[in-house]
């Protein structure tokens, strides 16, 4: 049964709702992103500091890759209370969450105070992270999504996903300020955790905006219509989201998976792996490596809206494959540039990864979304997008640094790489393409690889 069609959000009100969702969305990556930097320049020495220098990074990252370990239950979690009582209300779940875990690392004791435990504590809070944004992502693009119309979906639902390059931003941006004023024992004594207690303000400023959206009119016309379904006794009971979803939704939930792996994991290496490499095996200051990641990430914001509103004109299909194919052809050039031992190569490649990568990550919020049926839509889409990560982002930096270490040599790491865009390119065409699509008219009860057009 299809949705009743809702009328398109007037543009004051759906900027509005862009800027709630890019705002906290923006928060929520600082506070995951922070940890990511932290982990490659200073949690090796503070949390891990018995074991070798290449050693401590590894452990480091291990307690970063456990964040995205967490992302697909709060994928499952949120996306089911998500598509039952509806995105904003899960959105403000997240961002609390999100915004607590990342200010009590601030305050955690470090290794020399409370010694093994200080780990554990680093390890616990970094699953609240993990399952906070395993929530965020889905309900955030959905709710730009549901507001728009097909026409220019692809160009709005790309701003929450600048939410990442704005929240590496700035966390690079912090960490680049901090560890330019302070000494180097002034940062690991107690500079490190300004960026943590940061997190408390931005989570007050992100709630005031996100509370004072609507819920999408999409979902509230596909909640009234189950309601309705509910109320007529001849109706069997509405099966959970999750079980729609692996029923009627599981080719989708596979290339959505597929979709995200050269994504996750270019992303990562580009910006997490970037900084032991540039760092260890270059011998680049962490300042220059911050730098060029952070000049890179700005390029990034910039263009993801640019990518979105291409795949508005040519498709989602072939924006996301010129990123996949791209950022496996640059792999090579990428270190080569980075060996060369100067800033300037280590931006241009910085930058030029993460302009491919952006092809990628622009219009996916939108595809992502036009896969799946209004009342399975935010599990459908976390699912996908969150359990891909336990594959792709939780270890391309774990593994990045182990082939290093066995190897002392980019291209181990390079083909590592090249072999998720391959996973991808293939993921992606086996999809149909989807910028047509009038979300309000998804058939409830089918998988919507097969065509359903609305007039663009």
């Amino acid at each position: 049964m299809a949705a009743a069609t809702h009328a398109p959000t007037p543009p004051g009100s759906l900027k509005r709702i862009v800027a709630a969702s890019l705002i906290g969305t923006t928060i929520e990556w600082y506070d995951f992103f922070l940890y990511g930097s932290a982990a490659a320049l200073v949690f090796n020495k503070l949390f891990f500091p018995e074991s070798d220098p290449l050693v401590g990074t590894l452990l480091s990252f291990l307690t970063y890759a456990v964040g995205f370990a967490a992302r697909p239950l709060g994928a499952l979690v949120f996306g089911h209370y998500g598509d039952r009582l509806g995105r904003k209300k899960l959105l403000v779940l997240s961002l609390l969450l999100m915004g607590g875990a990342t200010f009590a690392i601030g305050l955690l004791p470090t290794h020399a105070t409370v010694g093994s435990a200080a780990p554990v504590l680093l390890t616990a809070l970094r699953l609240v992270q993990g399952f906070a944004l395993g929530g965020e992502w889905g309900g955030a693009v959905l709710l730009v999504s549901e507001h728009g119309d097909a026409k220019r979906r692809g160009f709005w639902a790309s701003w929450p996903q600048t939410g990442a390059p704005a929240g590496q931003l700035l966390a690079t941006g912090v960490l680049s300020a901090l560890t330019a004023l302070l000494s180097e024992s002034s940062f690991q004594s107690w500079g490190w955790r300004i960026p943590f207690l940061l997190s408390g303000v931005l989570v007050i400023v992100g709630l005031w905006i996100r509370l004072s959206v609507d819920e999408s009119p999409v979902f509230k016309a596909a909640l009234a219509a189950a309601e309705q379904r509910k109320a007529d006794a001849a109706e069997q009971a509405e099966k959970m989201p999750l079980v729609a979803v692996l029923k009627h939704h599981w080719r989708d939930v596979l290339i959505a998976m597929g979709a995200r792996m050269a994504e996750n994991i270019s992303y990562y290496v580009i910006t997490a792996f970037i900084l032991v490499y540039a760092t260890t095996q270059v011998g680049l200051s962490k300042q220059t490596a911050l730098n060029a990641v952070l000049i890179g990430s700005a390029v990034h914001f910039a263009v993801i809206p640019l990518w979105g509103a291409l795949s508005d004109r040519l498709g989602r299909r072939p924006v996301y494959l010129v990123g996949a194919v791209g950022v496996g052809l640059w792999m090579f050039p990428f270190f080569a540039l980075i060996d060369q031992g100067s800033f300037g190569s280590l931006l241009l490649a910085v930058t030029v990864g993460l302009v491919l990568h952006g092809a990628m990550y622009a219009p996916q919020a939108a595809f992502f979304s036009e896969m799946f049926a209004t009342r399975m839509r935010y599990s459908g889409a976390s699912i996908g997008a969150q359990f891909s990560s336990v594959a792709a982002g939780a270890p391309a930096p774990l593994i990045a640094t182990a082939l290093l270490a066995d190897y002392d040599d980019s291209t181990p790491i390079a083909l590592y790489v090249i072999a998720a865009a391959l996973l991808t390119v293939v993921a992606v065409a086996c999809a149909r393409e989807t910028r047509h699509r009038d979300l309000a008219e998804v058939a409830e009860d089918a998988p919507v690889t097969t065509p359903v057009r609305a007039d663009a």
